[in-house]
């Protein structure tokens, strides 16, 4: 599902489109995390590109750091996932996990412009924070003592809503860019117990698969400034 993520200039507004609520960037991110799920919009004074000034003198160190945490803690946050849903995951991983229907968006390895690559990189931790709201959410309804699971969800999304926040500062610094579409993928709220389980085990094997390459590609373009 796709939500136009904009920022008003004529009318000072950032606003979310119709359908599944996502990220908003920055001085917004944190206020509505909580409201991912739930679809809302939220509104926020300002205009034009007014973030930029809110930069960390580190901003790149911060942002090369957190995609090598992410990248690096993956699999073994998959592998725990697969653990604590028990049989038959374990078992039947490469059929019940294949991730081809999950709609991660887009990433094409030959992206050049440090612009594309920021923009690209924007959408899908944009799509990955929203999917770890819903994964996180489940766990806690159908594996609540899991404790070390959840604990590594909460920290992968704190980790992947910094990173949101420094890619957004990025393209509104750099690029004056304060308008991405996003797709924030399938809420799994209304699904059977069996469903969740499948797709988050599907949006997680993806997540594996897409975090390195995104950090082979990414990782270059933030060398120090």
């Amino acid at each position: 599902m796709q939500a136009g993520a904009l920022w008003g200039s004529r009318r000072g507004e950032f606003l979310l489109g119709s359908g599944q609520a996502g990220v908003v960037p920055f001085v917004a991110l944190l206020l509505l995390h909580r409201r991912l799920v739930a679809g809302r919009a939220l509104l926020v004074n300002g205009a034009g590109c007014p973030i930029s000034s809110l930069c960390r003198s580190n901003v790149h160190e911060q942002t090369r750091k957190q995609v090598a945490l992410l990248n690096a803690t993956a699999q073994d946050l998959f592998s725990l996932y697969l653990k604590c849903q028990g049989e038959p995951f374990s078992s039947e991983t490469d059929k019940l996990c294949n991730p081809n229907g999950i709609d991660f968006p887009p990433f094409h390895v030959n992206r050049t412009s440090e612009k594309e690559v920021m923009v690209a990189m924007y959408k899908l931790f944009a799509f990955l924070n929203a999917s770890l709201g819903n994964i996180t959410r489940d766990q806690e309804e159908l594996n609540p003592t899991a404790k070390e699971l959840l604990d590594r969800l909460h920290n992968t999304t704190k980790t992947t809503r910094g990173l949101i926040s420094n890619l957004t500062c990025l393209l509104c610094k750099n690029y004056n860019i304060f308008q991405v579409d996003v797709n924030y993928g399938q809420s799994s709220k209304s699904k059977s117990a069996f469903r969740k389980k499948q797709q988050g085990c599907q949006v997680l094997r993806k997540y594996v698969q897409v975090i390195s390459q995104a950090a082979r590609i990414l990782l270059p373009h933030l060398s120090p400034v």
